[in-house]
């Protein structure tokens, strides 16, 4: 007989449905205040966090494909957010960084994304969340090893 799957209860199913619920509670403050999409909104983070930046680099960092980081960086550089140098070592590349709009940008949305974390982690102890970030760092690793 084989065994049946019950997605009501398979962890991979679970995580996704619950981050995407998470993601797009997030969203809605940064979205309905700053018309950011969520890989837009990540870009702008991990550019403020890791710049100079290039694209495949984000690819790397947030895991989004090469066609979503480039629609977001291209969205991002239209309205003036990003600024984009050439890359002396590889010129098939450049590097991002956030223009003083987009810095100004980030000030605001940053402290909105935190308080929208705070209200729905609030609940949990400071235990609770370091064991839950572990075990998602440590699932992350799981899933990123070759069988």
């Amino acid at each position: 007989m084989t065994e049946r799957l019950h997605l009501a209860e398979f962890l991979p199913y679970l995580m996704s449905v619950t981050s995407n619920r998470v993601s797009e509670r997030i969203s809605s403050t940064y979205e309905a205040l700053f018309g950011l999409t969520i890989p837009e909104w990540r870009l702008v983070t991990l550019i403020a966090e890791h710049a100079p930046v290039t694209q495949a680099q984000l690819c790397e960092r947030s895991r989004m494909d090469k066609v979503t980081v480039s629609r977001a960086a291209i969205a991002l550089s239209e309205r003036g957010l990003l600024t984009r140098t050439p890359n002396v070592t590889d010129r098939r590349s450049h590097h991002l960084r956030l223009s003083a709009s987009g810095e100004a940008l980030y000030a605001q949305v940053a402290p909105q994304a935190i308080a929208q974390e705070r209200r729905i982690f609030g609940r949990f102890s400071a235990e609770d969340l370091a064991h839950f970030t572990d075990m998602l760092r440590r699932i992350d690793a799981a899933a990123e090893e070759e069988d």
